[in-house]
This record gives structure tokens, C-alpha cells and sequence, in this order.
């Protein structure tokens, strides 16, 4: 078996999940609260013959849990959440975990995500305000106020380190692990009138495309390379036969 060609198909592959990543987090760059994915690669050893041959594995696609920028914006129903805390909301896939903390009322009085996802308190409940009361108050622990009143608190949650992420919609998340919630808010707090944005960094996006890129064109070039050297010598057993 001529395991060069077999490694550079393996290389290639690996190579493209790599592009796909890059071009979904590219395209969510302006995405509030999205978070970026990045892929773990590894070698696989192959058993087969008496000489090893080592080939690249597609990778292992994981979601960032780094921070993103955050924005002033002034509304009273933004909120970025400082430090490594999570909101939760109420999905048809059940309940996901988000960092875009831009929020609406509706005449009802639900507090809902900006795509109609209601917004949970730390009991798992969804959120109720005065639809009538005026402009919510956010503290830092996230309790929330409207005319002096306190009406409810948002709830925040800390996810496992060692959990796995699956997305939800363009920036919310759903892991393996039930999170739990944050009681202690001397270092994860909710700031209220600011909203986080994605944690995609362009430039350094568009530079991982380029190597991407090229590191592609070598492997193709490689395995190019080796089929003329193939057909060269098919040639000339052919001929001296």
C-alpha cells in the first residue's frame, strides 16, 4: 500500500475542517456574544505493515470560552456578564447558555433573548417584569428593580471546565454538564448598558486562513509530486520488461 498518498487525503481533510472553522468564525465576527471554534489535531498511528505510518486525524472541533469585546450601548436591557459566567435561556432544545446579554420586554412583560428566547432567573425560571413599570434596573449580582421594587434576578451561571460544548443557534450553548449558579459575585457580576460581541479576532482569522492555505497547496504539491514519481516508474519497469 503506497500510505504516502493515504496520508496526504488525511492531511487534506484535516486541512478543510480547519478552512470550515475559520470561515464560520470569520463570518460571525460581528455575531453578539458568539463564541469561536477551534480545532485540536493529532496523528493517528496506523497498525497495518511492518513500518508505522502516522496520519493526521480530522480533528476535534471545540467551542472558545475566551471573552469577547465589550460595547457601551446605554440600554437598560443590555447586560455583559463580567468574569466567566453564563446566561441561561429557554429553548425548544432546552435550556442554553449564552453571553449576549441584549434583552427585550415584551407588553407581557417577558424578559426574552433579542430572537424571543425567554431569559431564566437562577431557579430555572423565566423571567417576568412590571410591563408597565418603566426602565429595569440591573445590579451587579443581576437584580433586577423597576420603581424602587425589586421584581426578580437574573440568573448566572458557572460551567464546568471539562464540559463539552454544543452550539445553539449562532451564540448560545448547550453542555454535558449541568452548570450551576453563581451565588458569589465578587468576581463574575453583570454590568448593565453594555453588551459583549463576539470573540472572533479577524486578523488573526484571516492570518490562520493563509497558513491554512498554503499548508494545503504543499500537501497537494507533495502528493502531485509523488504520483508523477508513481507513473515514472510504472513507465520504466513497463519498458525494460
Amino acid at each position: 500500500m503506497r500510505s504516502n498518498l493515504y496520508v496526504s487525503l488525511s492531511a487534506q481533510v484535516a486541512l478543510q475542517n480547519r478552512v470550515d472553522t475559520i470561515s464560520n468564525n470569520v463570518a460571525n465576527m460581528n455575531t453578539g456574544g458568539f463564541r469561536a471554534d477551534g480545532v485540536t489535531f493529532e496523528t493517528a498511528l496506523s497498525k497495518a505493515g511492518e513500518t508505522p505510518t502516522a496520519f493526521v486525524a480530522t480533528g476535534a472541533t471545540y467551542i472558545s470560552r475566551a471573552a469577547g469585546s465589550v460595547t457601551r450601548t446605554d440600554n437598560p436591557l443590555d447586560v455583559a456578564v463580567q468574569g466567566e459566567g453564563w446566561l441561561a435561556i429557554k429553548t425548544p432544545g432546552g435550556t442554553a447558555y449564552t453571553r449576549d446579554g441584549r434583552m427585550q420586554m415584551t407588553q407581557a412583560g417577558e424578559l426574552q433573548t433579542l430572537n424571543g428566547y425567554p431569559i431564566l432567573d437562577a431557579g430555572g425560571a423565566s423571567m417576568l417584569l412590571q410591563a408597565d413599570g418603566g426602565s429595569p434596573s440591573i445590579a451587579a449580582d443581576g437584580m433586577i428593580t423597576q420603581a424602587g421594587k425589586q421584581v426578580g434576578a437574573l440568573g448566572l451561571y458557572a460551567i464546568p471546565d471539562g464540559a463539552k460544548l454544543t452550539r445553539f443557534g449562532n451564540s448560545a450553548v448547550i453542555p454535558d454538564v449541568a452548570p450551576t449558579p453563581i451565588l458569589d459575585f465578587s468576581v463574575n457580576s453583570m454590568e448593565q448598558g453594555f453588551s459583549e460581541g463576539s470573540n472572533v479576532n479577524p486578523i488573526l482569522e484571516m492570518t490562520k486562513l493563509i497558513a491554512v492555505q498554503r499548508a494545503f497547496d504543499s500537501v497537494s504539491s507533495g502528493s502531485q509530486s509523488s504520483e508523477s514519481t508513481l507513473t515514472d516508474a510504472i513507465k520504466t519497469l513497463g519498458s525494460t520488461s
